[in-house]
C-alpha cells in the first residue's frame, strides 16, 4: 500500500513537471522564442564545435573559451549516442533525461523516514525559473551527478565518492560536496579515499588519452570580472559617473576591461579565499556532524564560491538549485530560507539572462537593479545558510548538556546523534538510554512516567 501511495503521490509533481519542461523545450527549440540573446548557440555553435574537435582525439587546447576539467569531454561528446537526432537535438534530449533522474532520486528519496517530498518541488521551481538556459548549458547533467551523490552518501560511501569526483572532473565544484564529510570513521574513509582514488585515476586516463586535458587551468587563471559578477556592480555604477572602461567578449563571456578591472577581480579572489578560511574554521569549530551538516555544508559552500566567483553565469543557479533541493529533502536540514531565497534569485536571474541581458552589458538603470537584486539575494542566501550551518553544528552540545542537566533527552538531539556517529564508525551501538527513543535514568529514585 506505501509504494502504491508513494506512485500516487508522484502523480502531480510528474505532471507538472512535464508541463514545465515541455516549455522549455519549446524555447530551446526556438518554437516560443525569448527577448534577448540566444541562449542556444553555446550548444548549437561552441559545443557542437568543441564535439568535432574532440572526435579527432584531441581536446580543444587551442581554445581559450574550453575552460572544464577532462570529463567535460563526455558531456560534449555524449550527443554522439543519439545518431538518429541532429546535435542539438540530442543534447537537449540527454539533458531532459538528466533532469527526469534528478526529480526520480529526489522524489524516492521524500519517501524515506525523515525525509520529505518538498524537495522535489524546488527542483521542479528551479529548473522552470531558469528557463531555456537551463537545458542549453550541461550543468544540468552535473547538478544531477551531485544529487546522485548526496543521496549516495548515508548508504554507500563508495558510490559517493566516485560520484564526487567524477562530477568534479565534469565541472569542479561537485569537489565541495566534500566539505561536510567526516574525517574519522569507516564510512568517511570509504568516502576520501573513494573520491581522492577515482579523481586521481581519471585525471591520469584523460591525460594520457588526449594532449591539453589540463589546459583549462591556464584558461581560468586568466579570466576577468564578467558582467554578471558581484564585482561588476561598481563598474555599472561607475559608468554612470565616467568610468572609461568597456565590455568586451574575453574568454567566452562578456566581461569588463579598463581601471580598476584587475583590482576588484584580486578583491574577487580575496572574497573566496576567505570563504575557504571561513569553512575551515567551521569544520575546526564543529561539535557535531550531524546526517544532515553533508547536504548543508555543500550547499553553504557552494552559495559561498558562486556569490564571490569573478563569474557568476546563469547557469550556475542550477547547482545552488539542485544542491538546495537535497536540502530541503532531508527534514533535520535547516536552510529552507536560503533556498527559497536562492529560487527568487533564479527568478530574477531569468529577467536579467537573457530577457534583459542587453540593458545588463548597456549598464542601464533596469539591468542593474535586476543583477543587483539577484546579487544581494545571493549574499543574503550565503549569509544565512552559512549563519544556520555554524549553529547546526555548535548548537548540539549545548543542548546536551542542558538535556543532561535536566535529567532527558528529548528524541532527536544531540543522544540521538551519539548513536549515529558510533554506527557510523563500525564500533558497538550505544545502549538504549543513548538512542533518543528512551529517557536517561532518573538518579533520585523516582521512577519515569510512563
Amino acid at each position: 500500500m506505501s509504494s502504491i501511495s508513494g506512485v500516487r503521490g508522484a502523480g502531480l509533481p510528474v505532471a507538472v513537471w512535464a508541463v514545465t519542461r515541455a516549455v522549455v523545450l519549446l524555447c530551446v527549440l526556438r518554437v516560443l522564442v525569448l527577448p534577448g540573446p540566444d541562449v542556444t548557440s553555446d550548444v548549437s555553435v561552441i559545443y557542437q564545435g568543441w564535439f568535432d574537435v574532440l572526435k579527432t582525439g584531441t581536446f580543444p587546447l587551442h581554445d581559450v573559451t574550453w575552460q572544464y576539467p577532462p570529463a567535460a569531454a563526455l558531456a560534449i561528446l555524449s550527443p554522439g549516442l543519439l545518431p538518429f537526432l541532429d546535435y542539438a537535438a540530442a543534447f537537449y534530449t540527454l539533458v531532459l533525461v538528466a533532469d527526469a533522474v534528478t526529480l526520480a532520486l529526489l522524489l524516492r528519496a521524500g519517501r524515506r523516514a525523515g525525509h520529505r517530498p518538498a524537495g522535489a518541488w524546488v527542483w521542479i521551481a528551479g529548473v522552470a525559473l531558469l528557463g531555456p538556459t537551463a537545458y542549453a548549458r550541461y550543468d544540468l547533467m552535473v547538478t544531477a551527478v551531485a544529487v546522485a551523490a548526496l543521496f549516495a552518501a548515508v548508504r554507500r560511501p563508495r558510490v559517493a565518492g566516485a560520484l564526487i569526483a567524477f562530477g568534479a572532473l565534469l565541472k569542479v565544484w561537485p569537489a565541495l560536496l566534500l566539505t561536510g564529510a567526516g574525517l574519522r570513521g569507516r564510512r568517511a574513509r570509504a568516502l576520501w579515499w573513494t573520491a581522492a582514488g577515482t579523481a586521481a585515476g581519471l585525471t591520469l586516463f584523460f591525460v594520457a588519452a588526449a594532449p591539453g586535458g589540463l589546459a583549462f587551468l591556464t584558461f581560468q587563471r586568466d579570466r576577468g570580472t564578467e558582467v554578471e559578477s558581484l564585482g561588476a556592480l561598481v563598474f555599472h555604477v561607475a559608468r554612470h559617473f565616467g568610468w572609461d572602461g568597456q565590455v568586451l567578449l574575453n574568454y567566452g563571456s562578456l566581461e569588463f576591461l579598463g581601471p580598476g578591472v584587475p583590482f576588484v577581480s584580486t578583491v574577487a579572489l580575496t572574497l573566496s579565499l576567505a570563504a575557504v578560511g571561513w569553512l575551515f574554521l567551521w569544520r575546526v569549530r564543529a561539535r557535531e556532524l550531524r546526517p544532515a551538516t553533508l547536504c548543508e555544508a555543500a550547499f553553504a559552500a557552494t552559495l559561498l564560491f558562486t556569490t564571490t566567483s569573478r563569474v557568476i553565469s546563469p547557469q550556475y543557479m542550477l547547482w545552488l538549485v539542485g544542491l538546495g533541493a537535497v536540502c530541503v529533502t532531508v527534514r533535520a536540514a535547516r536552510q529552507t530560507l536560503p533556498v527559497v531565497l536562492v529560487l527568487l534569485a533564479t527568478g530574477v536571474t531569468l529577467l536579467e539572462f537573457p530577457i534583459g541581458f542587453a540593458d545588463v552589458v548597456a549598464s542601464h538603470p533596469w539591468g542593474v537593479a535586476l543583477l543587483a537584486v539577484r546579487n544581494g539575494l545571493l549574499v543574503t542566501a550565503s549569509l544565512l545558510a552559512c549563519r544556520r550551518l555554524w549553529i547546526s553544528t555548535r548548537g548540539e552540545a549545548r543542548g546536551e548538556a542542558r538535556d543532561e542537566a535536566r535529567g532527558d533527552a528529548p528524541t532527536g538531539t544531540a543522544a540521538g546523534v551519539v548513536r549515529a556517529r558510533r554506527a557510523a564508525d563500525g564500533t558497538a551501538p550505544a545502549p538504549p538510554e543513548l538512542t533518543g527513543t528512551a529517557p536517561l535514568p532518573r538518579t533520585d529514585g523516582a521512577q519515569p512516567t510512563p
